[in-house]
């Protein structure tokens, strides 16, 4: 070996060639490696992205690793992902999902209802049709032509009782970090259940999930019950492809949780992209697009949480929200984490 590819190699770390995880491939015809991760929301992502983290571990597609992800969220029980979720304002469950992989390929499903899993459906959008989007009817249909399973519809005991007591009142109001537990900064995700929080209201509406192969492929993903009590038909960023979730191969991928309008607002997602184009790190990208949001609502962002979390094409993550109380889940060969975001205010 000539002293060029000694010094290009050696500066790679010599630290990281002795992990589990790490894969060879070539890169400008030398021979390197490139570290799998999986970053994912809050804290329910220790779970989701232990199960996306046996994809990824095997040498798998990032594509495959977001879709089993966060399948495991929209199977609890307890959660506001899926079909245990809280309903509209007229008592019915609504899902929302999107998915997308390193060629731009994406599908997305909205107002989906009586399916278990919609991130599926979206795949199957995205690979079975001409189409990116499809919704309500017109999705469950599609879905069942599919072979998913039409489930019988009814609201779960818990989230039966959360609407007899929303509607005393019937008033739509936001809970700024609903999604989050009480957590401490790493946690076995073997112990994480989800749980009803003080008010009253359970703990989790959406999962987004971004993630880098072996190959060096990114993938995202993202799905969510919507807000509950929302007005019937109400669609927010996750179904939407650069606002809730947006990837680029060349640069990184980016997902987003919190309050769909104001995320839809700016096209974060793709807004997140942009800035990681134009060389920002993944947190710095998040932040001025969370800036950018708190210039347009003013003295409103106070009533409304926003955040960000991206991979760039190094491997490097990160996370950003509006106030402080955001989460997000990182695993790597060297294990998986919990990181508390950085906030504007």
């Amino acid at each position: 070996m000539d002293r060029r590819k000694f010094i290009n190699l050696s500066s790679l770390g010599a630290a990281g060639f002795t992990l589990q995880g790490f894969i060879p491939t070539s890169l400008n015809g030398l021979s390197t490696t490139i570290t799998p991760i999986v970053v994912a929301t809050w804290d329910a992502g220790l779970a989701a992205n232990k199960a996306a983290w046996e994809v990824l571990g095997s040498g798998g597609k990032a594509l495959d690793a977001v879709e089993k992800g966060v399948m495991v969220t929209e199977d609890e029980m307890n959660c506001c992902v899926g079909l245990n979720g809280n309903p509209d304002r007229d008592g019915f469950v609504t899902l929302d999902a999107s998915i997308m992989d390193h060629e731009f390929n994406c599908g997305s499903v909205a107002f989906l209802e009586r399916i278990k899993h919609p991130i599926s459906v979206a795949r199957k959008v995205m690979e079975k049709t001409p189409h990116v989007m499809l919704v309500g009817q017109g999705a469950q249909q599609f879905a069942i032509e599919q072979g998913f399973k039409l489930e019988n519809g009814e609201l779960s005991k818990d989230a039966k009782n959360s609407y007899q007591n929303w509607l005393k009142n019937s008033e739509y109001k936001p809970v700024i970090n609903i999604e989050r537990k009480n957590a401490t900064t790493q946690l076995d995700a073997s112990k994480m259940a989800p749980h009803r929080l003080s008010n009253g209201e359970w703990n989790h509406d959406t999962i987004g999930m971004i993630a880098m192969d072996s190959m060096g492929n990114l993938s995202g993903s993202c799905t969510t019950s919507g807000a509950g009590f929302k007005m019937r038909g109400r669609v927010g960023d996750s179904p939407v492809i650069g606002a809730g979730l947006y990837v680029d191969n060349e640069v990184g991928a980016v997902v987003a949780t919190g309050q769909g309008e104001d995320v839809i607002r700016v096209a974060g997602s793709s807004a997140v992209v942009e800035q990681m184009r134009q060389g920002k790190t993944p947190t710095e990208a998040c932040k001025i697009v969370i800036e950018r949001i708190r210039r347009i609502k003013k003295e409103k962002a106070k009533d409304i949480q926003v955040c960000f979390i991206a991979i760039n094409k190094k491997g490097e993550y990160g996370g950003y929200s509006l106030h402080k109380g955001f989460n997000y889940a990182v695993h790597t060969p060297q294990g998986n984490t919990l990181h508390e975001a950085t906030f504007l205010d």
